[in-house]
């Protein structure tokens, strides 16, 4: 075969047609290139912000959806429990009770010969000793913090013992209370054993006595409530004119958030504390919520709700810098009164100006106004779009009411921390069949029962949280567990508990409703204690959770 001559005018025509072809391509492909150069949007650089915003609270035409979800909190998104408090004891463990053991040494002997078995001598080190060794070895879900010396039951053989713990499952490290009365014995060798420990808060001589002074001034021992001295959810005062001249605050008018839902409330008063933070100000923080209809038995919203009744007050204090508007009022007002000049402030009427803007600002007060209509009136518009880059929420700061958390610890201390729990979701979606088709038939007596025994050994404390109203409807249950409801602890809210009187004293005397929210919140965190879980939706229903075709 002859070889391709360039210079043949056939193989110049076949080279130019080539040439051609490749010059088209080259120009086709240019003009692609700028066709999708032209058309092509970017993605929005704040997309992840709103995907995050999707995660807590979901959006839709700048309000929020109805939750009746407990609202998640610092203890629940944090990754490891928070860092021992300074000054805080160990835990006991196995280990630091032999080495009390061992401390002990010949200074206290060992009861001779066992002569009076029927006698216990509850100061003995040594029946303290016998009794951390059982609760490390029947309460495994919890960490001993410290033991009172034990002093003596109703019967010669019983002693009370009181103790600190916190809950494994728990991320903060908030301290719980108990005292049991144990009924002891002896050993082949005289040592001392713990034959049968008492129920969640039965050693009533173990409590701390209080002094109780009448009007002539002398001082009368009487039994104490179960009251949980480390709550300390006073108001900050600023102290002088000076210390208030020279702080720097953050002021947000009420808005459009109020009466709204407990999740949009605190998605937009983490907004503001987050602005605050970045503005390196004092928030000035309103204690007073309204209660969204959802959770009140009227049906009605209800103002005048104390922020302490539902969140630890404690916390947020020490963790964020805050002032109660009240407090901050009266002290902007006596300035005024005392001083020819007036503090600096800064009024801002729109979510449209930006922390970013305000910055260098050197007003003593930033005073945020939500005065338009909704939903341009929601704190948390205020870090939407490109501020969301800037303002971090502190959830952190956050964590429930450590007078609820007190209840949730009853209620599980009453079981031993030993139990199971099914969460069982019916109300409004069971009746809502277009919805959810099969979850009315699922959540049915006879179908828990079928489908928990599967699950669950028989005669374990079962734990139901449900938002049931019917009492009654998990009966048969009954025949196969010791099925346990929120109602049956009423008398931790009762009107002769402590919360009630606390709460009653944080509301200037009135008694406080034991509500909708604090409900759910209780439910949920017992829920959250259990050994084994069951939930509703894809556990005991295959219906989705947030309706027909969105699993």
């Amino acid at each position: 075969m002859n070889e391709l001559n360039p210079t043949d005018p056939i193989g110049q025509n076949i080279i130019k047609q080539i040439s051609n072809v490749c010059f088209s391509i080259f120009v086709f492909s240019v003009l692609i290139f700028t066709v999708i150069a032209i058309t092509y949007q970017p993605p929005d650089p704040w997309e992840s912000s709103r995907a995050l915003t999707k995660v807590f609270t979901d959006v839709e035409n700048a309000t929020f959806k109805t939750d009746n979800s407990v609202l998640t909190t610092g203890e629940d998104i944090a990754t490891a429990p928070a860092a021992m408090p300074e000054g805080s004891l160990p835990s006991i463990t196995e280990s630091s009770i032999q080495i009390s053991e061992s401390e002990l040494g010949s200074n206290v002997s060992l009861k001779t010969g066992c002569e009076d078995l029927s006698v216990v001598n509850c100061s003995d080190p040594r029946v303290l000793i016998a009794i951390q060794r059982f609760n490390l070895r029947a309460f495994k879900g919890i960490v001993f913090l410290d033991y009172q010396t034990p002093v003596n039951g109703s019967r010669q053989d019983e002693c009370d013992v009181a103790w600190r713990f916190r809950n494994m499952k728990e991320k903060s490290w908030r301290k719980y209370r108990d005292f049991r009365r144990f009924k002891l014995g002896y050993r082949d060798d005289c040592s001392y054993k713990v034959i049968r420990p008492g129920r969640w808060h039965s050693g009533l001589n173990a409590r701390r006595p209080r002094i109780q002074v009448n009007n002539r001034g002398r001082g009368k021992v009487v039994s104490p409530s179960v009251r949980d001295n480390e709550i300390n959810d006073t108001i900050p005062v600023l102290g002088s004119d000076s210390s208030f001249r020279k702080g720097r605050y953050l002021y947000y008018s009420r808005g459009g958030d109020y009466c709204k839902g407990m999740n949009q409330y605190m998605w937009s008063f983490l907004c503001g504390l987050g602005e605050a933070e970045y503005l390196n100000r004092t928030f000035v923080m309103d204690l007073s919520i309204c209660l969204a209809s959802t959770y009140t038995k009227s049906n009605k919203d209800e103002e005048g709700k104390d922020f302490r009744f539902y969140f630890d007050f404690e916390h947020l204090k020490e963790a964020s810098s805050i002032v109660e508007e009240g407090e901050f009022l009266k002290d902007w007002k006596r300035w005024d009164k005392s001083h020819k000049t007036k503090i600096s402030v800064r009024k801002v009427v729109s979510h449209k100006v930006t922390p970013m803007q305000l910055r260098k600002d050197k007003s003593t007060v930033i005073w945020r106004q939500f005065d338009a209509p909704e939903p341009e009136n929601y704190w948390y518009r205020v870090c939407e779009g490109p501020t969301a880059k800037y303002i971090e929420r502190p959830w952190q700061a956050v964590w429930k009411s450590k007078r609820l958390m007190n209840i949730v610890s009853a209620i599980s201390g009453s079981m031993d921390w030993d139990f199971d729990a099914v969460h069982v979701v019916r109300g409004e979606k069971a009746q809502n069949k277009p919805l959810w088709p099969r979850l009315d038939a699922d959540t049915s007596p006879d179908a828990l029962v079928a489908k928990l025994q599967g699950v669950i050994a028989p005669w374990r404390n079962l734990y139901v949280a449900t938002n049931e109203p019917f009492y009654n409807y998990f009966d048969k249950l009954r025949s196969h567990y010791k099925v346990h409801l929120l109602d049956d602890y009423q008398h931790l809210w009762g009107n002769t508990s402590e919360w009630f009187n606390e709460t009653t004293l944080l509301n200037g005397g009135r008694p406080v409703d034991f509500d909708g929210y604090m409900r759910v919140e209780v439910d949920t965190e017992v829920l959250y204690r259990s050994k084994t879980r069951v939930e509703t939706f894809y556990n005991l229903t295959t219906d989705c959770k947030d309706g027909i075709n969105t699993c």
